[in-house]
């Protein structure tokens, strides 16, 4: 007779029943590795204020983390690092020169109402640093009239940024206003210049530090991609989205196209944002889908709205429509009916 203590088990449990080994903390810490080189770009393009900026929203996010927690009577979660992506995402969205006290109320606000008011990390429905970031424009506009200048000593590499011509007039970027408001006035002639060189480098003015050296941060998408934190669906389909609607808007001009994908904040957000994991599709089809609804989103917004930049609008929309994509996306159980499943979806 078998002994019943020898006798294997059927252990009974809802999926996932293949899990990933690797942590929610080497995740977030491959993401800040992944940063490093824009923060450190960032802080050579406008000085050592960025790094302070970076520091600070990081520390107060992670306080209020530890707090918020400490309120909820939930097992504390500082230690997966979430909270510092969170600050160093929102000090490179700011100008260099926001107050700091106005950066740390975006902190408090990021962490303790955006995330933990909704159960912490992976239960928010917005991006945390992208939703703060369009909060601190409406509540402190004055912070952002003014964009951050690239310093002189980066600027004197290059012969100015932008040269936008329209007949007889030309426009400097980097001595008046940013180079997407420029645009929303300036794109039609057909006769745009770029120093795309300048563009890429991050010689010129922006309203967000982060957004403005471009070959830092694609090398942050090949860390993530090599580190296979995030895949290519998003980045591409949002980039391609936007690259193919500026040259059907700008009569194929491939400067105008090229203006598009590196002078605004298009890059930083579909690689570092519209990647977060809690906040975007769950399959490759749902993610091409968001990714091609972030790159309509932000063309529209670009070309007949009334702001220059459309980034963060489009993928805000885009978290909050991420249910329903999964919904649509998702592989059905095996063995389960659909025209029975919709009948009874339908009477619920």
């Amino acid at each position: 007779m078998t002994d019943k203590k020898t006798m294997p088990r059927l252990t009974i449990a809802s999926s996932p029943h293949i899990k990933n080994p690797i942590s929610t903390q080497r995740i977030m810490f491959n993401v800040i590795i992944a940063l490093i080189p824009v923060i450190i770009a960032s802080t050579a393009i406008f000085g050592l204020r960025v790094l302070l900026n970076v520091v600070f929203a990081s520390l107060i996010a992670v306080l209020t983390e530890f707090f918020a927690r400490k309120i909820m009577k939930r097992p504390q979660t500082i230690q997966d690092l979430s909270a510092i992506v969170t600050g160093i995402l929102l000090a490179l969205n700011v100008p260099k020169e926001m107050p700091l006290w106005q950066l740390g109320l975006g902190s408090i606000f990021a962490i303790a109402l955006v995330k933990q008011a909704f159960g912490g990390i992976g239960q928010n429905i917005v991006n945390p640093a992208l939703i703060t970031r369009l909060a601190l424009v409406s509540s402190f506009s004055d912070s952002f009239t003014a964009p951050s200048k690239p310093l002189t000593w980066f600027s004197s590499l290059f012969d100015g940024s932008i040269a936008i011509t329209n007949g007889s007039t030309a426009i400097d970027a980097v001595s008046n206003a940013t180079s997407l408001q420029i645009l929303k006035g300036e794109i039609q002639s057909g006769e745009t210049v770029l120093h795309l060189l300048g563009i890429i480098m991050g010689n010129r003015e922006t309203l967000a530090v982060g957004e403005v050296c471009s070959i830092a941060i694609l090398l942050g998408l090949i860390v993530l991609l090599a580190l296979k934190i995030i895949s290519w669906h998003i980045p591409v389909s949002f980039i391609g989205t936007v690259a193919i609607c500026s040259l059907l808007y700008g009569s194929f001009s491939i400067d105008y196209m090229l203006l598009n994908i590196f002078a605004g904040g298009l890059l930083i957000g579909a690689v570092f944002m519209a990647t977060d994991y809690a906040t975007s599709p769950l399959t490759n089809k749902g993610k091409l889908i968001y990714g091609l609804g972030c790159g309509l989103i932000t063309s529209m917004i670009r070309f007949w709205g009334s702001q220059p930049e459309g980034v963060s609008y489009s993928i805000i929309i885009m978290n909050i429509l991420t249910p329903h994509i999964d919904r649509w996306t998702l592989n059905q159980p095996y063995g389960i009916d659909k025209s029975k499943k919709s009948e009874q979806e339908a009477k619920v």
